[in-house]
């Protein structure tokens, strides 16, 4: 059976509703059962042996992996099954990942509009620049007239434009070389330390890998495990390399007597304030119960930081494309005025 793709938005919106029907009493294998009526017909026949593995005991995480489903929503699906609580795992879960194909999407639509402007306005900058203009510097050096500002501009864009571009694929270049024979070979751990220190986009994977341990832990905690079982099965789950590592590193520092609070404070993919959620929850019993809050905190202000990115991108790029054509416009028609000054 040839296996189509499943887009992010259908994989999470499959876990949302299975998560949804759990919630109301539901066995998980008539929950799917019911979900897969729903489906396409080619997701259909993929559910059919989903329902078949599942049957024969084969992990749920692993089906999911086998249908190429997001390794975010793998995890999230790997914890719930050791914790048990896969309802409100398969919902947090589903809700994270929507959000963020809704982002995607939103971004995608940001995009489009100004970089259609930006190539139109590309064209017309090279008429202008290269055909109109020149026509005009020849009769303005006829007639003894200076040339305007604006032509000035134009003439100044048009020469370092190939220096910004060349710039830029050079840019690109360099960072592809970096990503795939560098970047690729560093540990989970020191390529989630790099991305997190990246200059902006930082924050927000901080926020995002903050919230996906948090809420991870909280729900294995509350399950009855301790700190140590939850980073045992963090270790265990061997299709993520990042819990694999984190789980190990963070379990061999424990056997060691350092604090779990300090454990977190060495990991700077974390934000600063996790240490802290964790010594007061320990000090106050309710451990599972501040990181769940915290988790959701996170995931809020990472949904207001993106928003307000939004708000403040397009009428940038707005600003960027409208100085230009207002700025060739100038240019084409200061002259004329001068030109009939000059008679």
């Amino acid at each position: 059976m040839k296996r189509r793709k499943w887009s992010l938005k259908e994989q999470a919106d499959f876990l949302k509703k299975t998560g949804e029907l759990l919630a109301r009493g539901y066995p998980l294998a008539d929950a799917i059962q019911s979900l897969s009526y729903q489906m396409k017909k080619a997701h259909q026949e993929e559910v059919t042996q989903f329902l078949s593995d599942l049957k024969e005991g084969h992990p749920l995480h692993k089906i999911l992996l086998d249908l190429r489903f997001h390794k975010t929503l793998v995890g999230f699906v790997y914890f719930a099954e050791q914790h048990g609580s896969l309802s409100d795992a398969f919902r947090d879960g589903s809700a994270m990942m929507l959000r963020r194909n809704s982002d995607t999407e939103k971004l995608k639509k940001l995009l489009v509009y100004p970089v259609v402007l930006i190539f139109m306005t590309f064209f017309l900058f090279l008429f202008v620049e290269k055909i109109l203009l020149p026509q005009y510097t020849s009769l303005f050096q006829s007639m003894n007239l200076k040339p305007n500002l604006f032509m000035k501009v134009v003439y100044f864009t048009g020469d370092i434009f190939p220096l910004i571009v060349c710039v830029t694929l050079l840019t690109l270049f360099l960072s592809l070389n970096y990503y795939f024979f560098k970047f690729k070979k560093f540990s989970p751990i020191k390529q989630k330390t790099l991305l997190s220190s990246t200059p902006f986009l930082g924050s927000f994977y901080r926020l995002f890998t903050t919230h996906y341990f948090s809420i991870q832990l909280s729900y294995l905690l509350g399950g009855g495990l301790s700190i140590l079982e939850s980073l045992k099965l963090f270790e265990e789950h061997d299709k993520h390399s990042f819990d694999r590592q984190l789980g190990k590193e963070m379990q061999e520092q424990l056997s060691t007597g350092n604090s779990f609070e300090d454990i977190l404070k060495r990991y700077k993919f974390f934000e600063e304030e996790l240490s802290f959620i964790v010594k007061h929850g320990q000090e106050n019993g309710k451990l599972e119960q501040e990181l769940l809050f915290y988790s959701k905190y996170c995931m809020s202000t990472l949904e207001l930081k993106t928003d307000k990115c939004f708000k403040i991108i397009q009428p940038i790029l707005y600003s960027f494309i409208g100085i230009i054509i207002v700025s060739m416009y100038l240019a084409i028609l200061l002259p004329m005025f001068q030109l009939l000054d000059g008679f």
